[in-house]
Order: C-alpha cells, then structure tokens, then sequence
C-alpha cells in the first residue's frame, strides 16, 4: 500500500482529531485494505470481515499514528494484525463446530491451491508466533505487506541487521513447518 501525499496528510490531520479527515481516510483506504487483506485470506467474506475490522482498529488508534513514518507502513501493521486476528477467530470457530458437524475433508479437487497455500501459510505462522513471537513482526511486514528493510527497520525500532536475522530466521522456521514441498 502506497498512498499519495493527500492520504498521508488526511491521516495526520485525522491523527490530531479533525473527524472529517478521518471519515475520507478511511474512505480512500478501504479498497487497499480490501486488497491487503485478500493477500491473507483466501475466501472473500474472510478478508472482507479483517477489513472492517483494520478500517475499525485505524478509527479507533488513529491517534496513536504520530507521523513518524509514513502512514501506509503503520497501515500495514494494522491490516496484517487484523487479518491474522481474524484467521485465529475463524480458527477457533472451526473448532468450536467440528464437535457439531460431522468431520469433513476438503475435497482436493474443489479446492484451489493457491487457497490451501495460504492456510497452510497462516497455520505455520501461527505455529511461528507462539514459538518465537519476536519473529512473526518483521516476516509479515517483508513478505506479506511487502515493505523495504529500511522501512521494517525504521517501523519496529530495530537495527537493520537484526531487522534481516529475523526475517531470514523466520523464513528458515516457516520453511521447516511447511516441509519440503515449500522449498
């Protein structure tokens, strides 16, 4: 997500209180967060229910925003954190209904890969991040918002080299609970 310098200034004004600017920033946004959040989930109405939920979380901690980086990177932590949010709530549903419903196996000839690659991506960093939570941050903001070193460094408060250990540490954990076929 890369907004223009409207949309950067919209979140600072609407940072320091001005409701109008608010009200059109999350209206300029939505469609990326829509966006951002579909790279997380695969179905829709999953992707659809993190976006509401990051476009609520920016309304609410908008002033938390102090404008020390560009607002498209602390949006990014914040759509990353609501999808994951919503992937262990779907989760934990699932669960909570497999004692109601019989137990079914998908069918792997109606489900699509690139869908099952994303659960099985969202499985091994949940399984990341109950291990070695300091990992997860820096994984997500490289490889799935797709930010620069630089820009993960500068927003987690790290040097960059620890930024670059943890993300390679990350990758080599993922790489190991995904098996082989993931290489």
């Amino acid at each position: 997500m890369a907004f223009d310098e409207r949309t950067e200034e919209l979140a600072v004004k609407a940072a320091q209180g001005d409701q109008n600017a608010l009200n059109e920033l999350l209206r300029t946004i939505e469609p990326d967060v829509m966006r951002h959040a579909a790279r997380f989930l695969p179905c829709r109405q999953d992707a659809e229910e993190a976006c509401q939920d990051a476009l609520l979380q920016v309304a609410r901690n908008i002033h938390r925003f102090e404008g020390r980086s560009k607002f498209s990177t602390w949006l990014h932590v914040v759509v990353a954190n609501s999808a994951r949010s919503t992937y262990r709530s779907l989760k934990r549903r699932s669960v909570e209904q497999a004692g109601e419903l019989p137990q079914q196996r998908p069918d792997p000839r109606r489900t699509s890969v690139i869908a099952g690659s994303r659960v099985d991506i969202l499985d091994a960093m949940e399984n990341l991040e109950a291990r070695k939570p300091d990992l997860i941050q820096a994984l997500v903001l490289r490889d799935i918002s797709q930010l620069e070193y630089a820009e993960i460094a500068e927003q987690l408060g790290l040097p960059l080299g620890t930024v670059k250990s943890r993300i390679h540490e990350a990758r080599k954990q993922v790489r190991q609970t995904l098996g082989e076929s993931y290489t």
